[in-house]
């Protein structure tokens, strides 16, 4: 296993060595079939590599290619939001979102989270915070669409004019444009109003080393309301060359719920706690919320994996109340 595992670490170096070297990674063939080959790489989890205990050259290059892969994966959203921003005035952009590449990933990733989210979640949530939403704010628009129809979500991005593209691709839909709001300001000046949300998701790309992410956590923990769930995305084997890794240590203040790590097509993990000092039965403020009443279809995924452990690993923490 070890010389399949250096095998496997050599490609994604000799990937590594190709983007590194490409003039431009905005959206083109040669881009987009590296990066391709560099997923396709990185998913397999059958394997016993921990990137944090491999030498500090490997460290340091996995460093690099998660700002690359960050860099791109903003470019890659920039360019199909603007196409979808400029079909005609009669057509809806969120008609044609099946046109961006990982559509399909981001429906699954967001089914999971839902599911996730219902499993430790006792009210529906009204007011939910995308923190690192991007040009495409996939999550918010899936999960606003097909699970959560009834909530408002207010996207933050450090980046006025991904925000400016977010808002054009919502602005025509009747529902989602009275239901998505946009605020263009870095996390970490975000002090007052967070403590407003019941649950706040952080993108796997906001804080792209161990100490940003720490600090994005530490802010969130100090502003976010007792109780509040806190949805966050990691990586796990060969992807945490793709994305960042949250730690259960790295949670300080919140009570771990659980850890869900995708063994298909999927890329991040998942993890879920909650801010510590609140009672699950209420509310951010404190009034006892409806129950959450996940759809058939969340229950039917619910059973599907309790019966397919094969397809997916998943940590539990339980904690008294």
């Amino acid at each position: 296993m070890a010389c399949k595992n250096n095998l496997v670490v050599k490609q994604i170096i000799d990937l590594y060595d190709q983007l590194s070297k490409l003039e431009s990674l905005k959206p083109s063939k040669n881009v987009d079939t590296l990066f391709g080959q560099l997923v396709s790489t990185c998913l397999p989890t059958d394997t016993n590599i921990d990137v944090t205990k491999m030498s500090e050259e490997v460290k340091d290059m996995r460093s690099n290619l998660i700002k690359l892969c960050g860099e791109a994966e903003g470019y890659l959203e920039q360019h199909f939001s603007t196409i979808l921003g400029s079909l005609q005035e009669d057509e809806n952009p969120l008609d044609h979102l099946h046109i961006f590449p990982y559509y399909d990933n981001y429906l699954k990733l967001s089914k999971i989270e839902f599911d996730l989210l219902s499993q430790h979640t006792s009210h529906v949530p009204t007011k939910i915070a995308f923190v690192g939403s991007g040009p495409m704010p996939l999550t918010s628009i899936v999960l606003a669409k097909f699970h959560l129809p009834n909530t408002t979500f207010h996207n933050f991005d450090i980046d006025s004019h991904a925000n400016t593209l977010a808002s054009s691709l919502v602005s025509r839909d009747p529902d989602l444009s009275n239901r998505m709001i946009f605020h263009t300001t870095d996390v970490l000046n975000a002090n007052e109003g967070l403590d407003q949300y019941d649950v706040v998701f952080l993108a796997a790309l906001v804080g792209m080393d161990k100490e940003a992410k720490v600090k994005a956590i530490e802010h969130l923990e100090k502003h976010m309301a007792p109780g509040a769930v806190l949805m966050l995305r990691s990586a796990h084997a060969l992807r945490a060359f793709l994305y960042p890794i949250v730690d259960s240590s790295d949670l300080k203040g919140f009570q771990l719920l659980t850890i869900y790590h995708p063994t298909d097509d999927v890329v991040n993990s998942v993890v879920i706690a909650r801010k510590l000092g609140g009672s699950i039965t209420a509310g951010v403020n404190g009034t006892r919320g409806c129950m959450f009443m996940p759809c058939n279809c969340s229950k039917v995924h619910a059973i599907m994996n309790n019966r397919c452990k094969k397809k997916m690993m998943i940590e539990e923490f339980s904690a008294i109340e």
